[in-house]
């Protein structure tokens, strides 16, 4: 089962298009391993601190008690008994399955969350070429009749989630990962296809369970009550049920996918440096060949910081900059194992008061003062308008005064 700390909690992290349905689907089929196509739900328990707009009201008081009330503490607490309530009682209907893979692709979004809830968690990094991705997310368009446009779609200033997925969120977890962890397992996607036995068998090394004869023919176990549950639910990538096991054609494929604008568009958002890093260094020869540019080394800063901001603005949350995985955050197990408080409860319980009554009170006073901005504004505004109508007046006279002499002269001038 999975405890507190994350242990026996696996998270499978890349940006979307990556080719987690297939790593996944194929791990899953490992008796001892349960997962679903993808989970998310850790998302929605962070954006509880961003009250959205319910036809029930209450938005101010929400955000009030979420940010005022409760400490933080209190809500990482709370947040992880919910996440352990999930997980465990998914394992307890996984047919003897002992290790939970939360796969979803978008959690780039909470990293600092996610190792604040379940700091021993293991953690594997599935990596895949960025010009594939890219070429996949158009042919994932061009599938659904949408004749996605690559290039409208990473120029645009205007928000799109799919281009932070290509920047952004692939930026943010190659900072992650960046460190090697005890807890971290890089997989490629290129070497996953071409030796699925041998990937896999690495992965199962680093999950602490022996491999087991077959994982890579998901096919062979289709109709399973596992695999049932996984097909079921529709999302992720529609293209791996049309295969029993891996294979490496859409390998290459970016290079007919993409045109040569669209790579070069990406490659300079990028940067040379990042394709390193991540291990494609041959793949970046081969697109400056074809586009005859070299990519500079950086990414392109001003974009990057573009996409964070509309996507901290649309979501109401904000990235500890440069952010790296850590393992080492404590764990209240007091809270979570329903042990007694420490020593002195009474006194510890009046202090906890106290906090959330100042919280509460900053909180307030936070939305008082800005409150107070919205109203000087709108006052600064009115008089602004009121000024310019009392300028206008005397004009106003005087063009009835000339109509009235226009009209008194029979017309004439």
């Amino acid at each position: 089962m999975v405890d507190a700390h994350g242990n026996n909690l696996v998270f499978l992290l890349c940006t979307p298009r990556s080719g987690s349905s297939l790593a996944t689907v194929m791990l899953q089929n490992h008796s001892k391993i349960f997962a679903t196509q993808e989970m998310w739900f850790l998302m929605s328990l962070l954006d509880l601190k961003s009250a959205p707009r319910r036809a029930y009201g209450g938005g101010a008081i929400l955000d009030r008690f979420f940010n005022g009330v409760l400490t933080e503490e209190m809500f990482t607490e709370a947040c992880r008994s919910f996440a352990l309530q999930v997980y465990n009682g998914l394992l307890r209907g996984g047919g003897g399955a002992e290790l939970v893979i939360d796969k979803s692709p978008r959690y780039y979004y909470l990293l600092e969350f996610l190792d604040a809830l379940f700091p021993r968690s293991r953690r594997i990094w599935l990596i895949r070429n960025p010009f594939a991705v890219l070429a996949s997310y158009k042919k994932l368009g061009a599938f659904r009749g949408e004749a996605l446009d690559v290039a409208r779609m990473l120029r645009s200033p205007a928000f799109e989630i799919k281009a932070v997925d290509l920047t952004v969120g692939l930026l943010r977890y190659c900072r992650y990962f960046a460190r090697p962890d005890a807890y971290a397992y890089r997989l490629h996607y290129e070497k996953l296809v071409a030796a699925p036995k041998a990937e896999l068998a690495g992965a199962c090394r680093f999950l602490g369970v022996d491999y087991e004869e077959g994982l890579e023919h998901y096919g062979a176990s289709r109709f399973s009550s596992k695999s049932d549950l996984y097909f079921s639910m529709g999302v992720g990538d529609p293209f791996v049920a049309d295969h029993a096991a891996p294979h490496g054609d859409s390998v290459h494929a970016w290079k007919e996918i993409l045109s040569k604008q669209e790579t070069e568009l990406y490659g300079r958002m990028l940067g040379a440096k990042l394709f390193a890093e991540l291990g494609y260094g041959e793949e970046l020869e081969e697109a400056e060949k074809r586009t005859g540019v070299r990519f500079d080394p950086e990414p392109d800063r001003d974009l990057m910081a573009l996409r964070t901001r509309q996507f901290t603005e649309a979501t109401g949350r904000s990235w500890e900059a440069d952010y790296r995985m850590r393992t080492d955050l404590p764990v209240r197990l007091s809270e979570v194992q329903n042990a007694p408080e420490p020593d002195e409860p009474l006194l510890h319980s009046q202090i906890r008061q106290l906090q959330m009554t100042v919280r509460t009170l900053e909180q307030r006073l936070e939305t008082g003062i800005l409150e107070q901005r919205r109203l000087r504004s709108q006052l600064a505004a009115m008089k602004r308008k009121a000024d310019w109508l009392k300028s206008a007046i005397p004009f106003g006279h005087r063009l009835s005064r000339l109509a009235s002499v226009m009209a008194g002269g029979g017309g004439k001038k």
